[in-house]
């Protein structure tokens, strides 16, 4: 038997919507990618939704948007958890700012709120929440904090979609969120990415960043340019430094039918994560991570205590011969990666939780379909390595 990272959550409909856009000849961004986007931002009940061509543009996109729009001075600090995708981290940097890296909860997995209050200085202008592996932040405090100090909060949703908090969808607390629908996520358009907003201001922006930096995809009534009535002169008329973060058509299509599946995918990861945590309850000495509020449980984490700290190499190449796969947890301390030497950084206090994950943690996947068959031969597979470690 095998336990992969993630299952195939395709199915007829998905080839089909492919089948119908390699049909039309339109294969760029068009009227799928708007349905897309607009039925996005009614399902996770946002005024705004932009897709991207994937979770790390959509944060290059966030970011650049703050900029342009004035929100987000260069050189600013952001306060950001050690834990973390690197292209969290890689927007921030190429905009300038000064990275302000502080722990994480050892429990949850996120930024410690207590790391985060001692962290803010007079040159704080931003938190970059990640709510990581499915799992919320502890909003109500990390929002009291900032809104004392005119602070702006975003939010990382890569790895969350469909998690809530007090009923509100992740990704949508903050005053913007970025998602992820890499094949391996919750939604999977295979490639691609989108960002949230009800900032009419930030969302315009964005369009015009995404692509080129020109004016065509602006509304007529645009706030941030006054467009000329003139169709020529508009095709390329470029208001400010963009890309092109364009996702394609058949994302477009794709998504639409992920959308239909969405809700009963979240409830199949939740049922999963509950038989995960039962089985679990066998092994004292490996700590799993504490559901805040309602988990979309991207993964599951596993933290290696006691007698099983610094035997994760031993642990982790018995599973690979049995062909379970496994990853490290996100990049465990993102400080400790080589390419922290191109960042403008600080540590103001030692990482002490990030860096436990960092060598005694590793992270198996969880499925958009029913895997307790393969949580089963997990847990016996753990039985028998753990009785020779």
């Amino acid at each position: 038997m095998q336990f992969k990272l993630c299952d195939d959550p395709w199915g007829e409909e998905e080839l089909n919507a492919i089948r119908r856009v390699m049909d039309s000849g339109m294969y760029t961004m068009g009227q799928n990618v708007r349905a897309y986007e607009e039925q996005f931002a009614h399902k996770f009940g946002t005024k705004h939704a932009v897709m991207v061509s994937s979770g790390s543009t959509a944060n290059l996109l966030a970011i650049a948007s703050l900029v342009y729009s004035k929100r987000l001075p260069r050189g600013a600090e952001v306060i950001v958890p050690a834990v973390s995708w690197s292209t969290t981290y890689a927007p921030l940097e190429q905009y300038g700012m000064k990275l302000v890296f502080v722990d994480i909860d050892k429990d949850t997995l996120n930024m410690d709120v207590q790391a985060l209050r001692n962290a803010i200085t007079e040159k704080t202008k931003m938190v970059f929440l990640v709510n990581l592996l499915g799992n919320p932040n502890y909003f109500d405090e990390v929002f009291e904090i900032c809104q004392q100090k005119n602070i702006i909060v975003i939010e990382d949703n890569c790895e969350s979609l469909g998690a809530e908090y007090k009923g509100k969808k992740l990704g949508t607390l903050g005053l913007i969120g970025t998602f992820s629908t890499f094949y391996s996520h919750h939604l999977c358009t295979m490639e691609g990415g989108v960002v949230v907003t009800d900032d009419q201001e930030l969302y315009e922006y964005m369009l015009a960043i995404r692509a080129h930096g020109w004016t065509r995809n602006l509304p007529e009534d645009s706030s941030i340019y006054h467009k000329k009535d003139d169709p020529f002169y508009e095709s390329f008329n470029f208001i400010v430094p963009g890309y092109n973060l364009r996702p394609l058509e058949m994302e477009g299509a794709i998504g639409l039918e992920q959308l239909k599946k969405m809700d009963r995918m979240i409830a199949q990861r939740r049922e999963n994560a509950r038989y995960f945590k039962e089985k679990m309850k066998q092994f004292p000495e490996i700590r799993l991570q504490k559901e805040m509020e309602a988990s979309s449980w991207f993964g599951f984490s596993l933290v290696l205590e006691g007698r099983l700290k610094g035997k994760r190499s031993q642990i982790v190449e018995g599973l690979r011969h049995a062909q379970v796969e496994t990853r490290p947890i996100v990049a465990g301390n993102f400080t400790r990666n080589k390419v922290i030497e191109y960042m403008d950084y600080s540590i103001p206090a030692p990482l002490v939780n990030a860096d436990e994950i960092h060598d005694n943690g590793f992270f198996i996947g969880n499925h958009s379909k029913n895997n307790f068959a393969e949580i089963d031969y997990f847990t016996e597979t753990m039985q028998g390595i753990l009785s020779e470690v």
